[in-house]
């Protein structure tokens, strides 16, 4: 059976994210900060440790099978690769931004103006689709130093917080793209059932996060209530409890309207309820 490789990020802010998502797959290996490559010992699979502008070429050249990295190079390299799955981490935007003191409303206003970025090529899409003409100026680097010392008029980075905006002087003016941290794959990569079973263990641990394993008890008359706002994976178990008339409910619930839900059933007469973190979500 041929042996997978996975490129992940050797350091920066996906490699810590990348590992643990992995290692919650249940792949055992090895976080060789000083190595190129990690086997797993218990699935056919090698871990590359490598820079995140080398990943989508690692993949497009059939190097690894797959890859963990942002969107943002994968635009920027312009690479043949496919989206297997995005996987919620890693969330920043590609902004442009300007010194507080550059009074500029509009994008048009960038006509003819320098800006500085590590992304020519996306920020070129995004201005030629504006019909905006600027002078991109390529650097690597703080990019946010850039119009302090009159390299550029504007900047083009990625976002997370702003901090880093606010504290050289600059505002975020026009977004140009999001990204997050996508598992790639080579077009036509071999070994599928492989693959296959990798994404199936990836997907069932982003489930997992996006859900609460929840266990409440209620009254038989208001079950029907209850259930209605308790669809769960497919339906909500229900189990006798010792004392006559009551029900055990065994759920789980989106991340995203947890708290929401959880006062409804409240309302509708639930009791002792139980939140549980859940590790893998198998369908």
């Amino acid at each position: 059976m041929k042996t997978l490789k996975i490129a992940i990020q050797k350091s920066g802010r996906l490699n810590e994210k990348s590992v643990e998502l992995l290692k919650n797959c249940g792949l055992n290996f090895e976080n060789y900060k000083s190595s190129l490559i990690s086997p797993v010992s218990n699935f056919p699979l090698e871990i590359l440790f490598l820079r995140d502008d080398d990943i989508p070429e690692y993949v497009q050249d059939g190097i690894a099978d797959l890859g963990i990295v942002g969107e943002n190079v994968i635009q920027e390299t312009e690479v043949e690769v496919s989206y297997l799955q995005k996987l919620g981490f890693g969330k920043c935007s590609l902004k442009i931004a300007v010194p507080n003191t550059l009074p500029i409303k509009n994008l048009s206003e960038l006509d003819g103006k320098s800006i500085a970025t590590t992304y020519p090529v996306i920020l070129g899409k995004f201005l030629k689709q504006k019909g905006i003409e600027s002078d991109i100026r390529t650097i690597s680097g703080s990019v946010e130093i850039s119009p302090g010392l009159g390299l550029s008029d504007a900047i083009c980075d990625l976002v997370s917080t702003g901090g880093t905006l606010k504290s050289n002087g600059l505002k975020p003016f026009a977004d140009v793209m999001s990204s997050e941290a996508v598992l790639i794959g080579r077009k036509g990569s071999e070994n599928e059932d492989l693959i296959k079973e990798l994404i199936q263990r990836v997907q069932s641990v982003l489930r997992a996060k996006e859900t609460k394993y929840v266990v409440l008890n209620v009254e038989k008359a208001h079950l029907p209530e209850i259930i209605k706002l308790l669809p769960g994976v497919k339906s909500p178990s229900v189990v006798p409890l010792a004392e006559e008339g009551w029900v055990a409910v065994h759920t789980v619930i989106p991340e995203r309207d947890f708290w929401e839900r959880i006062s409804q059933l409240k309302q509708a007469g639930a009791q002792g309820i139980v939140v549980m973190p859940i590790e893998k979500i198998i369908l």
